[in-house]
This record gives structure tokens, sequence and C-alpha cells, in this order.
């Protein structure tokens, strides 16, 4: 779904450039509803209308086909719990099993999809037809142009395949869950829908304050996550790929086989060749290259706590990709974990080593991420989770905003950021959350703006973690001081910042502060678009008045 994008918003298909990347957006793509609106949907939330709805439907003894619906998210057939358990049901009663994916060009249009994220998906698909078949088991790629035509267009496949049962993993944000509801409401008495949590290690919603309420504030959600894993280990089993259909499938399911796989809309292709070129071997498509990403990771994971704040070490897993797309799962990246954690599933700080505990405290914020889309899901309507911060009155400094995406500020940390966004599709951790401080709180510019361009560029895009990335709050990151800390020989900046690569000393941080003028022009770098002392004052200033006698 779109990145926190009103569901009101019209279509703007016919407004999309072809180009790999845009730059402005129409102002229904970063529109939103009310707050009144936004509460409204969080004391009734899509996720438990289709509990409701998935608890009113007929039960379906008679098996006839047996179908898995994968989505942008689960794209492997190793350890995937709806395709498994869909797998055991089409076993146990001696049918077949279909599997099918539906593309609808407009609605990764609708979402923001980067260019580098389809193509990813796309090869990921490719990659499972063939691992399919060669379980007789067909991949179905359904074509469909208007995304509300996605549910009827599965339906109507559904019955001409006599399908009786359809098996899918929950995707948490609202269009989905809402696409599932009309799924299970419109499909008839004849097909019965099973959806599971697949997503995460522990299903989002069950953690809970003494309260009753789902937990939002980190740290007791880590503590929590940290005692429930340790004390239930069975959460991190990985589930085997579906078993073979019988050969004669091959014979009666023979016009299933080999549809043509997906092609990316004329708004997600790549730039030039050379783009996709370089994409692609940065981040090989598949759970194979998955695995052997998350085997290279732990062989330097004991390095992780010390290093991984530094972009230029290189030192994190860069599985975001796999995680984000599901071409591999959390799940089995936690048991390699386990495994080089002498078999145990304490990952509690003085119980594993520095690193493991320090890359597993990660991947925790992507399993408190999903609690709240499905907590709060006012968040996947271009809302900010504290809605107060609906209410500031932000700035259009189109000039900045140019520079920012650019890597152009004069801020030598926010430009190698941004710089590494738009050659790899992909940008470390520490820089994401400088460059988006300096957007929202230096340049005063709607967070909604680099929230899209990141959705519009980013490899490893899923709407819970930029959504939650990009929340504002009041604290205003110093480029500098950030610079000095996280990357202290400046080798990060150097390496995306040519300008300054024979720049020495700290005054690669700051040049044009810390070089004379005439040293400073001979660069060919810009001095700094606004002053951040100055600018951080402003934006507390502007996020005290706005939001002081908010009412959401």
């Amino acid at each position: 779904m779109p990145p926190k994008r009103s569901a009101k918003a019209a279509d703007l298909d016919s407004h999309r450039q072809t180009s790999s990347k845009r730059t402005s957006y129409e102002r229904s793509e970063l529109g939103h509803t009310t707050t009144k609106r936004a509460k409204e949907i969080d004391e009734n939330t899509p996720y438990d209308q289709l509990q409701e709805a998935l608890e009113a439907q007929k039960e379906i003894k008679d098996v006839a086909r047996v179908a898995h619906w994968f989505h942008p998210k689960d794209l492997r057939i190793q350890d995937n719990t709806a395709l498994y358990h869909a797998s055991q049901l089409a076993q146990s009663a001696k049918k077949p099993l279909i599997c099918l994916y539906i593309n609808c060009a407009a609605d990764e249009s609708w979402h923001g999809t980067s260019p580098a994220r389809v193509d990813f998906m796309l090869e990921g698909l490719k990659i499972m037809q063939k691992e399919l078949k060669e379980l007789n088991i067909p991949l179905v790629f359904l074509e469909c142009q208007d995304r509300k035509n996605i549910v009827p267009t599965v339906i109507d496949w559904l019955k001409k395949q006599n399908i009786s049962h359809v098996f899918s993993n929950y995707e948490y944000e609202i269009d989905e869950l809402r696409r599932d509801i009309k799924l299970v409401r419109e499909v008839g008495d004849d097909i019965q829908v099973n959806i599971y949590h697949d997503q995460t290690v522990v299903e989002p919603g069950t953690m809970l304050t003494g309260n009753g309420t789902p937990m939002k504030v980190f740290t007791p959600y880590f503590r929590q996550w940290l005692d429930t894993v340790r004390s239930q280990p069975e959460l991190l089993e990985t589930s085997p790929p579906p078993a073979a259909n019988p050969s004669s499938a091959k014979t009666d399911l023979k016009d299933l086989f080999d549809t043509s796989a997906p092609k990316p809309g004329k708004d997600k292709q790549f730039a030039s060749e050379e783009d996709r070129k370089r994409i692609r071997k940065l981040w090989p498509a598949g759970h194979a290259a998955g695995s052997k990403r998350m085997d290279s990771f732990l062989k330097q994971i004991d390095k992780y706590a010390a290093t991984r704040s530094n972009p230029a070490e290189n030192s994190t897993s860069r599985m975001s990709a796999y995680f984000s797309a599901g071409m591999f799962s959390v799940r089995e990246a936690l048991r390699k974990v386990v495994d080089y954690n002498r078999g145990s599933t304490d990952f509690t700080e003085g119980r594993a080593s520095k690193g493991v505990y320090g890359w597993v405290r990660e991947i925790v914020f992507r399993e408190l991420y999903r609690q709240t889309t499905l907590a709060t899901p006012h968040t996947s309507m271009n809302m900010p989770q504290n809605l107060k911060f609906d209410f500031v009155q932000w700035e259009d400094d189109e000039e900045g905003w140019e520079k920012w995406y650019k890597g152009q500020t004069g801020e030598p940390f926010i430009d190698a950021g941004m710089r590494q966004l738009n050659a790899e599709a992909y940008m470390h951790n520490r820089l994401r959350m400088n460059v988006s401080s300096y957007l929202y709180c230096n340049l005063l510019l709607d967070y909604r703006r680099g929230e899209r361009y990141f959705a519009e560029t980013l490899i490893d895009w899923d709407l819970s973690n930029n959504t939650q990335g990009w929340e504002p709050s009041y604290t205003v990151f110093n480029p500098v001081s950030q610079a000095e800390k996280n990357d202290p020989d400046g080798e990060y900046i150097r390496r995306w910042v040519p300008e300054l690569r024979d720049v020495e000393g700290k005054a690669v941080f700051a040049p044009y502060d810390r070089l004379s003028k005439e040293e400073f022009e001979k660069l060919g770098y810009p001095r700094p678009h606004v002053d951040w002392k100055v600018t951080k004052q402003r934006c507390m200033e502007r996020f005290k008045r706005d939001m002081h006698d908010a009412q959401p």
C-alpha cells in the first residue's frame, strides 16, 4: 500500500512519469485524512474487521483444489507459513496445490514502489516459478490493470480453477487488510480463505502492556520479546518447502505452467541499462542469494556491535531487501544466529555476544514496527503516529528540496547518504536517521515528501519500517558531530562526495567552516544551504508553536 497515503486520493497513473525517479509529487499523493478520522480507524481497526470476517466463514470440509496466493512480502517457497499449510492440506486430501501471484502495475505505482524493488521482486518470482515447477507445482501469474479489480480478478480465477481453499500470509497495512476483508466477504461459500502470520517471529498485537494494550515503546517491547523467544524456542522453528504434487500434475495442470513472468510498469523502469546491471549485482534476487549473504554476515557478526554505526565499515548484514520482499524469512535468519549462538535462543545481553545481541536488537525494531502498523492503522494513511505533528506548518523550500535529494546541501554527511541512496537504492541506517532529520527539522519540509522519495528509491522499502523511520520527533541530528562520531576518518564522506576526497583531517566534516574561503571555493562543493544552529532553533519554535494547543 502507499506510504501513509489517503485511501480517498485519486489514482494518479495518468500523471506518472516514465523516468526511474520522481522528485515532485501531486498534492493528493501526500494528502491525508483528518485526525478525527484517524482516531476512528484506530478504534475499529481493519485487522479486527478481518478477524471477524474470517471467523464468520463457513468451514469447507470437502477439498477440491488448494491455492496459495503469494504477496510482495513472502516471495519464497522456503519457510513460508501459509504455503506450508496449503501444502499440508493438499497432501492430506490428495489434491493438487496451485500457486498464484497477481501483478498490478497500477498498484505498485500507488504504493510508490521503486524500480529497484520491482525488479528485485520480479526476478525473485522467476526463480520461484522454476523452483515450484521442479515440485510439479505451477505458479500462475495473473495480470490486473486496475488496482480496484485485484480481488474480483483473483476470485474469478479461483472459481474457474475449482479452488476450495486459498491460503495467504497477512500483510498489515490498511489497504492490504481491506483487500483481504473484501476477499473473505465476496468469495462466497464455496471457497474458504486461510490467512497466517508470517512476517514476524512474535505475532503482531500480542506483545501487551500491563493495561492489555499493544506495546509501543521499544525498550520494554525488546525485553519482553527476548524473554518470549528464550522461553518459547519453537517460535524460531522453520517450515519445509511445499511437498511435490504428483507427476500427473504436469499433465492435469499443463495450462497453468510457464505463464509469462510479469514485467515492470512504464514508471518502474531503470534510468539506464547500466543502473539495472549495477543494482542487480549489488542485490541478487532469490532465497539462495539471501542465505549466502546471511552466512557471510555471520562470519563478521562479532564486529557488528562496535562498527554497525560506521557506514564506512559496511559491517551490517544488508539483509533488509530480502526481509522486506520475504525472500528470506526472519525466522530462518535467526535460526542461523541460534546455531552461531551455540544452539541457544537466549539473545539477552551477557548471554550472547555483543554482535549477536546488537543485531537481534535491530531485528526486534522491525517486529515492533509491524505491531505499530497493526495497532495504529492511521500510520498507513499519511498520518504521523503522534497526531499532533499533523498540525505543523511546513515550509515550501523547493531549492532546499532539490539540493536534498541530489546530495548537494553543503552538509557532507547528508550529501554522502543521499548519493549512496541514489547510486545503490540503499542507505546505511545511520544516514537514514540523519537525512530525514535534516529534511523535516532543518529544511522544515513536510516529512511525507522524504518518505515518498525513500519509497520510490529504496530496494528494501516497506511501509512499516519507512513510516516509523520518518516519524517526526524533537530530535535534531547534528550532521557534523554525527559524522565525526560515526565516520571518524571521513572515509564514507570521501567515498560518496568525491569533491572532498582530498580534504585532509576534520575539515572534511564541515569544509565551509573549517577551510579558508579560497580553499573551499577550489573544491567545487556547495556551501551549506542553511545554518544548522539557526534552523534547529526555528524547528523547535515551530513545533512548540504549532503543537502546543493542538487537539487531534
